[in-house]
């Protein structure tokens, strides 16, 4: 039997870039640590569902939970140095429980609402946000209606926001929060620039070096 279902879809922003840069080891340990924030960050009967690579599945019964539940990650991934941004989708809909699984369109479409987020930012659709028993709270920013491939008509979507978006460095190679530019690499010439490593300064530099010699 089917039953409604609050969805949320969270991703690494930045992750393949991450893993690329610093190893197997390092994404390992990231996702080890991404798995714990989120454990922390649960409100009410939200609970992580399921985890493919860096895409965590978080599912309740109820939409302010999921909410709150999102608010916490965003907000405290954004305070983690050496951590990558999260984006993702909230979604609410009918899904099937079978076996412990679920099974239904509204999680595609939470995961293409996913896709959709920018980094530090989680987008809900328009379900989501009715769903929600006081919508004064939820300080979500319409971002107008979209379109998804097999879905019939426009979908309206909002934006949840990390308070600290704005607030940070990002190492443009691996894409990790530079929040303490004390611990961080500076570049040689720029103060707007930093980096998490030597190894991703060096990156930096071989990269802009063989773009000059291209152009």
């Amino acid at each position: 039997m089917e039953e409604d279902i609050c969805i949320l879809i969270s991703d690494l922003s930045g992750y393949t870039a991450l893993t690329e840069t610093h190893g197997a080891v390092s994404a390992a340990d990231l996702i080890d640590k991404y798995i714990a924030i989120v454990e922390d960050c649960i409100v009410g009967d939200s609970h992580l569902k399921e985890r493919i690579g860096d895409e965590l599945m978080i599912v309740s019964t109820t939409s302010d939970a999921l909410l709150a539940t999102a608010t916490n990650i965003l907000n405290t991934t954004s305070q983690e140095h050496n951590f990558l941004q999260v984006h993702g989708g909230l979604h609410y809909g009918k899904l099937l429980k079978r076996r412990d699984s679920y099974f239904g369109s509204a999680i595609n479409l939470t995961s293409r609402i996913a896709a959709k987020a920018s980094p530090g930012t989680f987008w809900c659709s328009e379900e989501f946000v009715q769903s929600l028993s006081d919508k004064s709270v939820s300080n979500l920013k319409s971002m107008g209606k979209h379109s998804f491939k097999n879905i019939t008509g426009f979908v309206e979507l909002y934006e949840l926001r990390s308070e600290n978006i704005n607030s940070v460095f990002i190492d443009s190679v691996c894409r990790m929060l530079i929040l303490d530019t004390n611990q961080a690499i500076k570049h040689p010439t720029r103060d707007d620039i930093f980096f998490c490593s030597s190894n991703c300064l060096d990156i930096y530099l071989r990269n802009q070096l063989t773009n000059h010699e291209v152009n």
